[in-house]
């Protein structure tokens, strides 16, 4: 809305969604006149070969962010969050499953006080092979994350503008936001939502991004656990491998010195002396990794913790 700083901020990316544009922007736009707070409308052309370009043209109000080529939508939703003013910021999918009409449900949840709310596709409206796969992810997810999301898929979601302060996101990771803000002490919760079945276009979901999904959650479980003192798992395992290789070598310096058994013909001397290396360049690469993380925080300007506030009495 031109003259006021938006309070909300809509972030869409789209590619290929020909036929969506134009009845995604008016349900978007009714939902937030609805609303009736100041707001601001991002469409992200995420180097679209069909007519969603064209699609967009005449769209009011609407900025408009277009990509050189395709980067993938975690990109898509980088660069429309960077570009977005408002106080909240709401993300969608542009395929006209997500339901504008919740926007509500979602801010309710932050006017109680929370930081992040997603949405729960809890009635999905997608190919059974397509509910499996998910699934499968989510209680993958929940096991090695636990972030008490049962969801994280769904891409409609609100945020409060201050938890994208010094955030980066790369790979698949737009799924795992509110286990990455969690992290910093964010407040996370999630709302039923609606979802509807693609009309039009066709679902940009395929094995690969689901491969690449499960890198960046072992990713996460990793930086969950132990970003913070990654020479504990590093150290710690290379310091076990060590003691058992060590244990092994003795047991068979014992058995030749005291026994005359013959080692010419048996592996365990070297497996034992392959734990003691392995061992040894794990300890090593638990202290480079601990430093590389040190220097990570000290760039950016921030430690390994989150202040919520400070009070003065």
């Amino acid at each position: 809305m031109d003259g006021e700083k938006p309070y909300l901020s809509v972030v869409v990316p789209l590619y290929n969604e020909e036929g969506n544009v134009g009845d995604l922007h008016k349900k978007v736009k009714e939902s937030l006149e609805n609303i009736g707070k100041p707001y601001e409308i991002i469409f992200v052309d995420d180097g679209s070969t069909d007519g969603t370009l064209k699609d967009c043209t005449g769209l009011l109000p609407l900025r408009l962010v277009r990509f050189r080529r395709n980067f993938g939508q975690t990109a898509a939703f980088d660069a429309g969050i960077k570009a977005a003013k408002g106080s909240v910021i709401i993300t969608m999918d542009g395929d006209l499953q997500n339901d504008p009409a919740d926007f509500p449900l979602l801010l309710a949840k932050i006017e109680e006080g929370y930081d992040i709310v997603s949405g729960w596709r809890h009635k999905r409206k997608d190919s059974l092979a397509k509910k499996i796969f998910s699934r499968t992810a989510n209680l993958l997810r929940g096991f090695l994350i636990k972030d008490g999301i049962h969801d994280s898929g769904c891409s409609l979601k609100a945020y409060r503008r201050e938890c994208f302060e010094g955030v980066d996101l790369f790979g698949e990771m737009h799924r795992f936001i509110p286990a990455m803000l969690q992290l910093d002490g964010f407040r996370v919760t999630e709302v039923k939502v609606s979802h509807h079945a693609r009309v039009h276009g066709k679902t940009k979901y395929n094995w690969k991004r689901g491969v690449k999904g499960f890198v960046d959650m072992v990713f996460l479980w990793y930086w969950r656990k132990y970003s913070y003192r990654s020479l504990h798992l590093f150290g710690g395992t290379g310091l076990i491998s060590v003691f058992l290789g060590s244990v092994i070598l003795i047991w068979m310096f014992v058995d030749k010195a005291f026994f005359g058994a013959s080692l010419s013909d048996r592996i365990w001397p070297l497996v034992g002396t392959l734990l003691i290396l392995v061992g040894v360049q794990l300890f090593v690469f638990g202290i480079l990794v601990d430093i590389s993380v040190k220097v990570y925080y000290r760039q950016r300007g921030r430690m390994n913790y989150s202040i919520r506030e400070i009070i003065n009495s």
